[in-house]
């Protein structure tokens, strides 16, 4: 229960009641609950960057930690005590005493979940590398280190100084212990402490995805985001009006909870620079479409449940041949022919037929009713797992707010309008919202098609073979294939593959074919990869 403690009204003798909570705190969660119940100490040295803390300890507030701050004598030469008792809601640590702080919060029964070193001074940096605690920052690492809590440092200084051979090489130490070091950004000699805006998003990151029920933790998120472009001429293009908002703010989320991000779109991202999180322009469907399969083909398979795609761009239904030169103006008349475009979802899912796959359905002007079941066929189709369906004449794109409606395959069961769960409100929202349906959704499936591949090099030359694909080793799982192995109808170099694979059978033995350059079993191995999506041609594993 709440404390609260009595005052008496000067003017009406009356008695009145206040809980006895500092004002800064009224502002906890007030951007979401990641941080909810976690407790993170601020480390303070002394570096001019120390002035950034107040706002700093405030936004991680704002995502519902409880923040305390220690701080070294030269940080308060900088910045006084008050200034963080206020931004934190906490009483500063300036000096250890009879409390043992050092141990209350990082020791064997610690309550603190973070030491975050903000800003940290190169001799701040060299003291702990070297084991040195003479500052109550220093000693708060000693024993953060010591009990294997988590530390992250975020280095402040001039650029000369982070240059010193030392201080490189201590940061390297301290990175092989464990610890997350935020780099600084190089600017008028400088090496200055990295925006709040990272700082928090990686301690989100590190604190938010250790909840089980949020946790992207060894799984690929791909994103595509945006609107896709195909060229007319080498000046016009064929776009829409699609801003990458919701695919920036589903990134954002993802890279959160813990994923290896891949974001596809035309823009770049303000989260490029981060590591594990992946920014691949793309222009064209085509570009889209080979990069995202391309991605989805190599990228590690989970250890438990599934890689993830986000089929969230407005990828174009059409192209064109595109002019070498520029169309002259003036004409009063010109006709392009719109040639339609390959799906990339239906071409993820033979990619990777365990990926778990989220689509997106607009449309405009239509009813509730038919807006649903629009998206409710792509499901049915096998082609998606999730759609997230919207009207997109009002709201959606371009916008910073959106009205949208999850379908999941539920809803195909009795067609249930109570299964369809609306979200509404900001991107970032909507994004967070869709995440925990997709964790909880995803979490129900285990892989039915598991496909072992290591990629090596033949005994002969490359030159054997036409395309230099080097030569596969494949192991497929025999009781999992069932009637999921199926031949692909395409071109005619395609079909008489995929023909002399159906005179083979389905089972294991077709794929020791030694006259199958791509298919060749090879004694050398090397590291376990996906198939590249041009080897996948006739050999497609169908989705249940």
């Amino acid at each position: 229960m709440e404390s609260y403690q009595e005052f008496e009204n000067g003017f009406s003798g009356s008695r009145k009641t206040v809980p006895s909570v500092h004002p800064t705190l009224w502002i906890q969660e007030a951007k979401g609950t990641v941080l909810s119940g976690k407790t993170i100490v601020i480390g303070v040295t002394g570096s001019i960057a120390a002035v950034e803390t107040v706002k700093l300890a405030r936004e991680l507030i704002r995502y519902g930690a409880d923040v305390y701050a220690v701080m070294t004598d030269a940080a308060r030469q900088i910045i006084h005590e008050d200034a963080l008792h206020y931004a934190t809601g906490n009483p500063v640590i300036t000096k250890l005493t009879g409390r043992v702080e050092h141990v209350e919060f990082f020791g064997a029964q610690g309550t603190a979940d973070l030491f975050l070193i903000a800003p940290a001074t190169a001799n701040t940096i060299s003291k702990i590398a070297a084991g040195i605690d003479d500052t109550p920052v220093t000693t708060f690492a000693t024993t953060a280190i010591g009990e294997g809590k988590k530390v992250m440092l975020v280095p402040a200084m001039h650029e000369s100084m982070y240059r010193h051979p030392k201080v490189l090489e201590n940061l390297k130490i301290l990175e092989s212990w464990g610890i997350d070091v935020i780099d600084p950004r190089m600017a008028e000699g400088i090496a200055k402490i990295a925006d709040n805006d990272e700082i928090v998003l990686r301690v989100l990151r590190a604190l938010g995805s250790q909840s089980q029920s949020r946790s992207l933790s060894g799984k690929t998120v791909f994103i595509t985001s945006g609107s896709t472009a195909e060229s007319i001429d080498p000046i016009r293009l064929l776009t829409n009006r699609a801003s990458g908002k919701t695919g920036e703010a589903l990134a954002r989320e993802a890279y959160i909870r813990g994923a290896e991000v891949y974001l596809f779109h035309r823009n770049k991202s303000p989260l490029s620079h981060l590591p594990h999180f992946h920014d691949i322009h793309t222009e064209s469907v085509r570009e889209m479409i080979e990069a995202a399969t391309d991605k989805i083909a190599l990228a590690d398979i989970p250890a438990a449940g599934k890689n993830i795609l986000i089929s969230s761009a407005a990828i174009s239904d059409y192209t064109v041949d595109k002019n070498d030169s520029k169309i002259k103006s003036g004409e009063r008349e010109l006709t392009i022919t719109l040639r339609p475009t390959q799906k990339l979802i239906e071409e993820a899912c033979y990619t990777d037929p365990n990926l778990f796959i989220v689509g997106f359905k607009a449309e405009t002007n239509v009813s509730h009713e038919t807006l649903i079941d629009s998206a409710a066929s792509k499901i049915d189709a096998g082609i998606a797992d999730i759609v997230v369906a919207n009207d997109v004449k009002e709201k959606g794109m371009g916008t910073n707010e959106n009205d949208v409606y999850v379908v999941t395959k539920d809803y195909l069961v009795n067609h249930d309008m109570k299964t369809v769960v609306p979200i509404s409100g900001s991107k970032e929202k909507i994004a967070a919202e869709l995440f925990d349906l997709i964790v909880e959704e995803a979490g129900k499936e285990t892989p039915s098609v598991f496909i072992d591949l290591e990629i090596t090099k033949s005994e002969g030359s490359d030159e054997d073979f036409d395309d230099g694909i080097e030569l596969i080793s494949l192991n497929l799982h025999e009781d999992d294939i069932d009637d999921n192995y199926l031949n692909e109808e395409g071109n005619e170099d395609e079909n008489e593959e995929g023909n002399e694979d159906e005179n083979k059978g389905e089972n294991e033995d077709e794929f020791e074919n030694e006259s199958d350059p791509l298919l060749a079993v090879s004694q050398k191995t090397s590291s376990a990869v996906r198939r590249k999506p041009s080897q996948m041609r006739g050999r497609v594993f169908k989705r249940k």
